[in-house]
């Protein structure tokens, strides 16, 4: 799926904001994160997209989800370690996640997100990390574990 033109010329936009081009393989991997149920891989993105634009390569698919997360088109959910591969997502609004340990499978957390919830935790730390130089501009809450069915790479996601 494709974005709609006037939603083109904001890809557009953000891209030249960061010095990159807006191609139609860069439209085509956003306008897939867009209409995709829960959080793909490379691999996902690159198996769809590829139906639109067969000559597509995973290398261009990669490259154009780490321009788009530049832009700020896109947010990348990396896992703990090298062994569970990236998932991407384009939601703008604030939520929290988990994470199967053992798939990689990521969903988003069914509760509010509390803007605050740093602050209710410690009302220090904002001031204490600010005298150690470093400024918090926000936050991400991922809560780890296992689904009972973990051995299924075909768990749908909730």
């Amino acid at each position: 799926m494709l974005p709609q033109p006037h939603e083109t010329s904001a890809i557009r936009i953000a891209l030249e904001s960061v010095g990159c081009r807006c191609t139609q393989q860069r439209v085509a991997v956003l306008g897939h994160l867009v209409q995709a149920d829960g959080h793909p891989t490379a691999d996902d993105v690159f198996q769809a997209v590829k139906l639109l634009i067969p000559s597509i390569s995973l290398a261009t698919v990669y490259k154009s989800l780490e321009t788009l997360v530049t832009a700020g088109l896109a947010t990348r959910l990396q896992g703990d370690t090298g062994l569970v591969p990236a998932r991407y997502e384009v939601r703008g609004h604030g939520h929290h996640h988990l994470r199967c340990l053992k798939t990689g499978r990521v969903d988003d957390v069914p509760m509010n997100f509390d803007p605050e919830l740093i602050a209710k935790l410690d009302p220090e730390i904002e001031s204490r990390l600010r005298h150690q130089g470093f400024k918090l501009t926000g936050y991400r809450l991922e809560l780890l574990g296992y689904y009972e069915q973990a051995d299924s790479r075909e768990v749908e996601p909730s």
